[in-house]
């Protein structure tokens, strides 16, 4: 048995020797026989590369390496590589990691692809992680040691921007993760998506020549251009021309649909539209005429709402298409809930190989509402990547959002490589930006996916709201485990004040959450006010916490927006604290009868009730508002009694990108028996419409009158028309109504 157990342990000591043998040591006890060699003609890029090489080297094994080029290189050291030296004719976007009798190459196939290598070096060989700007773990180590690497890589997206400030404002941490600096890179600044009414201005044309915008109905409007007249062509192109000219380093500009589907139905169009079998025949045909007479550039289109279908025509080769899932259900893999874009997406591909996905990835009506979408990023970009689509935009939310960090680090690494265990990703990120606490998020994202699988007809969209998961992966009692989940979490990292500060930037979302599910007041427990030890309404304790650290940890953290239209932290907070005086203030309307005399639409099941049953709108028309689309709002209010009443308020929503404007005036009027009204008022709209109307906006229509015996209390809200000039023209717009107050 002894005999056997030592020729084991020898046996052992031989591989153990063998292996030290094979592997190459960069640095020893504070020592290095190695020196970092670049090629005599390397690029200032390259030098950068390599200073970033010697900086984390030196950060890791505590050895400054030096930098030389081939020519002064040093006979008696050992060599690390970066660059080309052996001159191989590579791809753009190859990376190649080697070691050769101890000599170490680190190269690409461009100056980027040695960026790449050099971090995927230090990435997979050193350990060295960036997990946002700023934090980074490098292991520390007196001993520098590596296995053989013989290693290539092209990554098959080559063009991989993640839509976050945390690249943009940040290019270190861009360069560590493999993604660009900038949204459009090589675009023209001034053209890089939604252009047409930047070449053809409605405020220099529309007046006098209207044949050149979009035929809707019997009406030219400036929604879109007529894209078959021949002087439409010529400006495009000359403005082409010009924004060409004004930045000679740009390559690519965006010829491009505005942002709504009023595309021109003129007899010249349609007709191409129909033989194209999509309206994308007439954009097609139109972008390439441009492309023509700019061969050296890349003329970049939308395939996006109306125009996503593909048509007959092939784009000409130096058109970009740049497809968009705008549409798309976010609980699920697009292959699965979203059939049609994956079938738009391969007909484009059978067209040109020249595709550009332009994906989102949050709700951009609630930047920091949850949004258990993390688990479809990977089939996602799966799907883009075997469909040959080279360059991805994942549009996040620019600004911070919920898991903001966790969501920039993860998809930019499933875009250098689609196939890395998503699990694990998220592990490696959760254990190494929350440390203790990491554990307990994970579980979180783990539960709040797992639940948001579980209800099969949810459809999980951009433009939605908490408020529409509250039976779903918000339920009152799962808001109460994720709320838990987060208070263990902050335990973990009580002693570590920068890690407990990310906590709670985590915890915002589920924050975000239920502060809405109390605005709704979706139970006892989680609404504006709860009874006091006197039996008398006060405002719910845990709604005062949650509001004051929402907007604490947002300040602290320079989180200024909730949503893309411009609705800030600040004018949230307002807005809540104003809800919560509204909530305290006596109602005679509380739980009155509603009828409404002109036909509501879509939201809030359509139910008149909504007006008054104390859950109060929040910024988004999902969020607890009536709605009515292209007509003007009348309801009449039945008190149940005659009572003494001098004043009336009601609440409007403002979402002008989405066709939901203030009404034009708002008129009270009174009756004892329901059939003569007496008016008591009218309040005019104190903002009109313009195209510089604050985006998103709610505004109390409050009159005070002289005190009246009123049993029925009718209001009528005028519809204000869609401008000519809005992106909707010829569209009803919508009018959003909540909360009438009574006294």
């Amino acid at each position: 048995m002894k005999k056997d157990t030592l020729i084991i342990l020898c046996s052992l000591l031989l591989f153990l020797c063998s292996c030290s043998k094979n592997q190459v040591t960069i640095v020893y006890n504070g020592k290095s026989d190695y020196e970092i060699v670049l090629t005599d003609n390397a690029s200032q890029e390259q030098h950068s590369s390599a200073e970033t090489l010697k900086k984390y080297i030196n950060k890791v094994g505590n050895v400054k390496l030096n930098i030389v080029d081939k020519s002064s290189q040093t006979t008696d050291k050992q060599n690390i590589y970066v660059g080309n030296i052996k001159e191989e004719d590579l791809p753009p976007h190859e990376i190649r990691i080697k070691t050769e009798n101890d000599n170490i190459f680190i190269y690409g196939g461009s100056d980027e692809a040695v960026k790449n290598a050099v971090f995927e070096f230090l990435g997979n060989y050193l350990g060295c992680k960036w997990y946002a700007p700023g934090v980074e773990e490098i292991p520390l180590s007196k001993i520098i040691s590596i296995d053989p690497i013989d290693f290539s890589y092209s990554p098959e997206i080559t063009t991989r921007t993640v839509h976050s400030k945390l690249f943009y404002e940040n290019h270190e941490f861009a360069d560590q993760q493999k993604v660009t600096h900038e949204a459009f890179p090589k675009y023209v600044p001034e053209a890089k998506v939604h252009t047409f009414h930047r070449f053809v201005p409605e405020e220099k044309f529309y007046e006098s020549n209207p044949e050149y915008y979009a035929l809707r109905g019997e009406k030219r409007l400036p929604t879109q251009l007529c894209l078959t007249n021949e002087k439409v062509l010529q400006i495009v192109k000359d403005s082409v021309a010009s924004l060409f000219k004004k930045t000679p380093t740009a390559s690519v500009i965006s010829v491009s649909q505005d942002d709504n589907q009023q595309h021109c139905q003129c007899n010249n169009c349609s007709k191409i539209d129909k033989t194209e079998g999509s309206p994308s025949g007439t954009m097609i045909r139109f972008v390439n005429q441009v492309a023509k007479s700019f061969p050296d550039k890349t003329i970049s289109t939308l395939a996006y709402q109306y125009t996503r279908k593909p048509p007959k025509t092939r784009p000409e080769s130096n058109v970009l298409i740049t497809l968009c899932s705008i549409e798309c259900d976010r609980s699920a893999p697009i292959s699965e809930k979203c059939t049609d874009f994956a079938s738009d997406l391969i007909g484009w591909g059978r067209l040109t190989n020249n595709i550009r996905i332009w994906d989102y990835t949050t709700q951009f009506t609630n930047f920091l509402a949850p949004f258990p979408n993390i688990y479809t990023l990977q089939p996602n970009i799966q799907l883009f990547r075997n469909n040959n689509a080279k360059w991805v935009f994942e549009q996040h939310s620019h600004n911070p959002s919920e898991l903001f960090e966790l969501r920039s680090y993860v998809t930019s690494k499933l875009l250098w490589n689609p196939d890395l265990d998503i699990d694990e990703l998220l592990k490696e990120f959760t254990t190494g930006y929350y440390q203790e606490a990491g554990p307990f998020i994970k579980k979180y994202i783990d539960l709040i996916h797992t639940k948001i699988q579980e209800d099969n007809d949810f459809f999980l969209f951009l433009y939605g709201d908490p408020s529409e998961a509250f039976s779903s992966y918000l339920k009152p009692e799962l808001l109460k485990e994720y709320a838990q989940l987060f208070d263990e979490a902050e335990k973990a990292v009580a002693h570590k004040p920068e890690v407990m500060e990310r906590v709670k930037m985590a915890r915002l979302g589920i924050d975000y959450a239920i502060l809405e599910a109390c605005r709704k007041n979706i139970t006892t427990e989680y609404s504006l006010l709860v009874d006091n030890q006197e039996s008398k309404k006060t405002i719910n304790p845990m709604v005062a916490s949650l509001l004051d650290n929402f907007i604490n940890t947002a300040r602290k953290n320079n989180i200024t927006l909730v949503n893309e239209m411009g609705f800030t932290v600040n004018e949230y907070a307002s807005n809540y604290m104003s809800a919560l005086k509204i909530a305290q203030k006596p109602n005679k309307a509380k739980g009155k009868k509603v009828v409404t005399l002109t036909k509501p639409k879509k939201y809030a099941n359509e139910d008149p009730l909504i007006l008054t049953d104390a859950a109060l709108g929040g910024s988004s028309f999902y969020a607890n508002w009536l709605g009515y689309e292209g007509n003007d709002m009348e309801v009449i209010v039945d008190l149940g009694e005659s009572q003494n009443i001098s004043t009336v308020s009601l609440a409007f929503l403002q979402v002008t990108n989405h066709v939901v404007f203030l009404p034009s005036y708002v008129s009270y009027s009174a009756s004892i028996d329901n059939r003569s009204f007496t008016p008591l008022g009218d309040i005019k709209n104190p903002a009109p419409l313009q195209k510089t109307s604050k985006v998103n906006d709610i505004k109390r229509f409050d009159l005070t009158f002289e005190p009246r015996k009123v049993r029925y209390l009718k209001v009528s809200a005028k519809n204000t028309e869609t401008p000519y000039w809005h992106h909707a023209a010829g569209l009803p717009s919508w009018v959003f109504a909540d909360e009438i107050i009574i006294n």
